[in-house]
């Protein structure tokens, strides 16, 4: 899946006062939130409204106690605000609720990520019944500093000399759980096996789209095509399109954690003869034998871009949301110049967006037409994700008549590819 470049990690030195002594940690955000200006010192004793309170006043609270009691104070901030978003009155307009939506989210993400826990320089957390997530860490954040585990005087980035690193504990978790799929890997119907995803990748939980290209025909008179896959994040369907008898499959993407994401997975299905992974902005970049047999083109290019207008808060939510729909318009506009002449553009995109009245059908075709693309046939499919028939969700009435879409394009006036319907 495209997505904006990573934002990247934070790293820079805080400070504090503990035990009548002023304290210097490094600060890690892999979201590039700021660091923290203002930091206290909390223990199991501290009521949630008083932390609540604390945090949006501005003060980040490092926990100094019981690792399991600083995620059940979290989860009472959690309760609490939601709550308040539940009395929100409620607006008739589904745009509007969309955004109210994303305002609490934001909301949500700055006041939990005040809950901030310590990293030792080896990535262990010297807190009472703390997981010990070094080999999440470093599946995360990359190996430890050297000198990790030694006397001060070291530091590396985002430590400061001989310390702690602090870490938002809504971040850590995130490392955590995608550790844990990380290792345990998602099971693929279309390919019979597991895919890996790696931290700050989008995996491939939502699967409909995934049917939806291993079904749809090959462009007519195309029986071995040579594939891009265009923003390929895990490689989940550049392995499906391999798996499906594609000559060779060009995988693509500009986040280098999804790369070597992609070539871990290419590599464990043993389908490195057939799929190449490269770094490219939208398009395959690199010597020409990794872009079409010398030709710069191919005979499907696949694209399944972030599905909603809108600016992404995290690392995860670069595979949703788009900024004015920038990704999906410059693979339109840029499309029919990398198609060969029987070739076919393969658009993935739910339409959840119009549903919540963010764009209508009529702009995407104008937007189609306009690159001188002409729609050869359509398929689609209904989401089978949990959010679908969750009544709770402020969003419910949009994602209850969401349609994952695959769109087959061709250049206008195109070989026998652009008359076929179906």
């Amino acid at each position: 899946m495209p997505s904006h470049p990573a934002a990247g990690h934070t790293t820079t030195t805080v400070q504090w006062r503990e035990n009548d002594t002023v304290r210097t940690a490094g600060w890690r955000s892999e979201n590039g939130a700021p660091a923290p200006r203002r930091i206290v010192v909390i223990h199991d004793d501290i009521a949630a409204d008083k932390a609540l309170k604390m945090i949006r006043s501005g003060t980040a609270l490092l926990w100094r106690s019981d690792f399991h009691n600083a995620r059940q104070l979290m989860r009472a901030l959690d309760r609490r605000l939601g709550r308040r978003a539940s009395r929100a009155p409620r607006s008739p307009d589904p745009g509007e609720i969309f955004r109210a939506n994303r305002r609490s989210r934001a909301e949500r993400a700055t006041i939990l990520g005040g809950i901030l826990v310590p990293l030792d320089p080896d990535y262990s957390i010297s807190l009472r019944r703390a997981p010990d997530v070094r080999d999440a860490c470093e599946h995360a954040y990359g190996p430890p500093a050297d000198g990790a585990g030694e006397a001060p005087g070291g530091g590396g980035a985002g430590e400061a000399p001989g310390g702690e690193t602090l870490v938002s504990l809504p971040e850590l978790l995130g490392v955590i759980s995608a550790y844990e799929w990380h290792r345990s890997g998602i099971e693929i119907a279309a390919l019979g096996a597991r895919i890996h995803p790696a931290y700050g990748v989008f995996a491939p939980t939502r699967d409909e789209y995934i049917d939806l290209i291993a079904d749809a025909p090959w462009p007519d008179g195309v029986d071995q095509p040579v594939v891009w896959d265009i923003g390929t994040g895990t490689g989940v369907l550049a392995a499906v399109l391999a798996g499906r008898g594609a000559r060779a499959v060009v995988a693509s993407d500009i986040n280098p954690r999804a790369v070597e994401c992609a070539r871990d997975n290419v590599r464990r299905l043993g389908l490195e003869d057939r799929v190449t992974v490269t770094r490219g902005d939208l398009w395959p970049g690199g010597d020409d034998d990794e872009v079409g047999y010398h030709t710069g083109r191919a005979d499907v290019v696949v694209c399944n871009p972030p599905w909603i207008p809108g600016r992404p808060t995290s690392a995860l939510e670069q595979g949703i949301y788009d900024p004015d729909s920038d990704l999906l318009h410059r693979f339109l506009a840029e499309l029919p110049e990398h198609l060969t002449p029987n070739g076919q553009g393969w658009l993935i995109l739910s339409d959840l967006a119009e549903h919540l009245g963010l764009r209508t059908r009529d702009e995407l075709l104008a937007r189609i037409a306009d690159a001188g693309l002409t729609v050869v046939g359509t398929h689609e499919t209904t989401p089978r994700h949990s959010r679908a028939a969750d009544s709770a969700d402020p969003l419910h009435a949009a994602r209850a008549r969401e349609r994952t879409i695959l769109w087959r394009l061709a250049a206008r006036g195109s070989g026998p590819g652009a008359a076929a319907r179906g």
